[in-house]
């Protein structure tokens, strides 16, 4: 079962990453840089300051740099325990791929794709009442992840398993703000 399901997902990764063309090459390598969203990043401060008081948005801001912390941290962890090696660097399918970045370090489960959805969950959650087009940021983890896709250093089970500890780990920061910080913050005033 195990083997079948791997099998499957080196056959979806040789599908998906072969769908690309030289022509967006330049597009998918700017996306796929952390540097590139770091204005997203900043965004996001700037819109939990616009809509929570100071001390209320910094508290959140507090929380969302938590959970990015823990989020590398378990994805840190967890490649160096499965050890699963990226598709750029297996010798079995690297010559079928269009490999645009050359990573070396482990590939289970996308760091990228457990980050971007775990901070844009976040946020979304801190902001969902206070304005109907927050859903819209979702757009920035969908895109970053699926430019480790494209240039041919994730799986789509890293991407997918990423996705869902990213969702859970999102999940889990706001239930501990809400249980444990929440009830403080908002005797908080401007």
């Amino acid at each position: 079962m195990l083997e079948q399901l791997i099998e499957w997902d080196k056959e979806a990764l040789i599908f998906l990453n072969s769908l690309g063309g030289e022509e967006y090459d330049s597009f998918w390598t700017l996306i796929t840089q952390i540097p590139t969203w770091i204005p997203l990043f900043l965004f996001f401060f700037l819109l939990l300051l616009w809509y929570h008081p100071l001390k209320k948005a910094l508290i959140l801001m507090a929380m969302v740099l938590a959970l990015l912390g823990f989020v590398l941290i378990a994805t840190d962890l967890t490649k160096e325990w499965v050890e699963r090696i990226r598709p750029n660097n297996d010798t079995e399918i690297n010559h079928l791929l269009r490999v645009l970045r050359n990573p070396t370090s482990y590939s289970f489960f996308s760091g990228h794709a457990a980050t971007s959805f775990s901070l844009t969950t976040l946020v979304v959650i801190f902001l969902r009442k206070r304005t109907k087009w927050i859903w819209l940021l979702y757009i920035w983890p969908i895109l970053f992840s699926l430019s480790r896709i494209y240039v041919g250093v994730h799986y789509p089970i890293d991407i997918v398993v990423g996705t869902m500890v990213g969702l859970a780990s999102a999940l889990l920061f706001y239930y501990v703000y809400n249980r444990f910080i929440a009830p403080y913050t908002d005797l908080v005033r401007p």
